[in-house]
């Protein structure tokens, strides 16, 4: 048992996310980031997704509706990452926030892939990325990866949405 690994094929499928407005939520998600809706349970919860999957993020207030945001100090998630297929769908999607003027509180290159970072409207942190070719992702001399965080050239990803 303790050699263990996880199936190297193994995908998170779901986060399921307490929120305290659910139509503010639906607004963002799906309105501004363009996530379908598949099901609604009355005003306390959506199950939402991308190309009809039963779901990909799960919305609910069944215990923080109307609730302040949780504290940035306190344990949970950091934030939910979107995979991208494609650099242009990033790009698409960074207009998409620029045009709405919603706030972005990060951009960045790892190497490996490239970021936006922003929280939802109840302070959940949401990170919009695309992986790079697997082929292109960068390496030392013994061939360990080495991930790292540089200024994202947020004009050259731009020029990609038009």
């Amino acid at each position: 048992m303790e050699n263990y690994k996880i199936p190297a094929n193994t995908r998170i499928g779901h986060v399921h996310l307490k929120v305290s407005d659910l139509q503010r939520s639906l607004d963002f998600y799906c309105g501004l980031l363009g996530f379908e809706l598949i099901t609604r349970y009355g005003t306390q919860a959506a199950f939402i997704s991308a190309g009809g999957y039963h779901h990909h993020i799960g919305l609910n207030t069944w215990h923080s509706k109307g609730q302040p945001p949780a504290p940035v100090t306190a344990p949970g998630l950091f934030h939910t990452a979107i995979l991208y297929p494609e650099r242009k769908d990033l790009a698409i999607a960074l207009q998409r926030l620029i045009d709405a003027k919603y706030p972005i509180t990060g951009a960045s290159d790892h190497g490996v892939s490239e970021a936006i970072y922003l929280d939802d409207p109840d302070g959940n942190g949401v990170e919009l990325y695309w992986d790079r070719p697997k082929d292109e992702w960068p390496l030392d001399d013994e061939g360990n990866l080495t991930m790292y965080t540089q200024h994202l050239d947020m004009h050259g990803l731009l020029a990609l949405a038009k």
